[in-house]
């Protein structure tokens, strides 16, 4: 499959609106977190409808000012469902976490396959970051979020479930962070409190 313009737009509105933001805790750049949903929806049978979703999934939610309209005037109304259905805010400043994540795991649960894919491509792009701080710095990786170790640890739990509901056939990409949401947990039970002699 080859892809049009409207690829390459998107991937420059990324790059354009997430210049200069990085990911949480550190001074890796933001797009690269885009760029690697982005590709694990690609391999993972994705059409570019979804590709230009995953690579601007963020940017609803993180980017102020930005519109749903635009996007649909730029990419179509499919792509705007998509990147809607993929961000727990639009507003700024955002609403309280537990409020935006519990609408978002509900609403999750009934979204069609395209979304899903998309959501899961991100989640595990996220739950593999952590599991390579988890080896490096241990349990102090949950201290880089606004909501610490217990309410990330439900989230991802939260979120799998909610990926398995609805598929006629569960990609394989679900069974992957299924694994590594497992993998976190059990890592994590393995290791000692921040500040533990």
């Amino acid at each position: 499959m080859s892809y049009s313009k409207k690829f390459d737009e998107a991937v420059q509105l990324a790059v354009e609106s997430f210049r200069d933001e990085h990911r949480k805790g550190g001074d890796i750049p933001y797009i690269t977190h885009l760029f690697a949903v982005t590709a694990t929806v690609g391999e993972a049978g994705g059409d570019e409808e979804q590709m230009i979703a995953a690579v601007l999934h963020d940017y609803l939610e993180d980017i102020e000012g930005a519109s749903a309209d635009d996007l649909e005037g730029r990419f179509g109304a499919r792509v705007r469902r998509m990147v809607e259905a993929l961000s727990d805010s639009d507003a700024h400043p955002k609403k309280p976490w537990d409020e935006r994540k519990q609408t978002y795991i509900q609403a999750l649960r009934s979204e069609p396959s395209d979304v899903k894919l998309v959501s899961c491509a991100d989640k595990l792009h996220n739950i593999n970051s952590i599991l390579r701080d988890l080896e490096v710095i241990g349990r102090r990786v949950f201290e880089r979020f606004s909501e610490g170790e217990t309410k990330q640890l439900w989230y991802y739990r939260s979120v799998v479930e909610a990926l398995e509901d609805g598929w006629r056939e569960p990609p394989p990409l679900l069974d992957e962070l299924k694994s590594r949401v497992a993998r976190v947990h059990q890592r994590v039970a393995e290791l000692p409190e921040p500040g533990a002699p």
